[in-house]
């Protein structure tokens, strides 16, 4: 087994109490019950992107979860599941977009995108309505709304935040073959 770097497992901590901090303070309300716009899947990308699969996923499991138990006084787990699988699946995907590399163009961006929406409608349209059906017997057409809408909302903050948040540390890095010798 690989073990984490202390760059990683320090990163999951911070990680998971920013996405906590995202979720709880900087959240847009909407008129559909317990759902709100979240700009802290936007950050769950950046750190996924950048520190890999399992560092996304336990920053969007453990964020989660302390949102939840914080904001709540209970943990919703159907929707803490998909939080883990969108990070996990988002820096398992991603692996090839090298921001670290300095590059961060349309190829890149795109490449991004697809990902996300991939593992987000699946995540949000498919396996937080299933789960919260077997997990809390809710109704369907209650869930499935709940989850489109979070889904869509998610996809539209990570193609928007997200980019802009992973373009802009790809410009903090050294681009490959920049140095020339003179």
């Amino acid at each position: 087994m690989r073990k984490l770097s202390i760059k990683t497992i320090v990163a999951i901590g911070i990680g998971a109490a920013v996405f906590a901090i995202l979720a709880k303070f900087v959240a847009i309300p909407t008129g559909i019950p317990n759902t709100t716009v979240q700009t802290s899947y936007a950050f769950l990308a950046l750190m996924a992107v950048v520190f890999g699969p399992i560092a996304g996923g336990l920053i969007g499991f453990i964020g989660h979860t302390l949102n939840d138990a914080l904001s709540y006084g209970s943990v919703w787990w159907s929707w803490v599941i998909v939080s883990l699988f969108v990070g996990l699946f988002i820096g398992l995907f991603t692996k090839r977009i090298d921001v670290e590399n300095g590059e961060f163009g349309t190829k890149q961006i795109i490449s991004f995108n697809v990902i996300q929406v991939v593992v987000q409608v699946i995540g949000w349209f498919v396996l937080a309505p299933v789960l919260d059906i077997l997990i809390y017997a809710e109704p369907a057409n209650k869930v499935f709304t709940q989850g489109a809408f979070a889904g869509i909302s998610n996809i539209i903050t990570v193609g928007i935040i997200g980019t802009i948040l992973l373009a802009a540390y790809a410009k903090t890095r050294t681009k490959s073959n920049s140095l020339t010798k003179e």
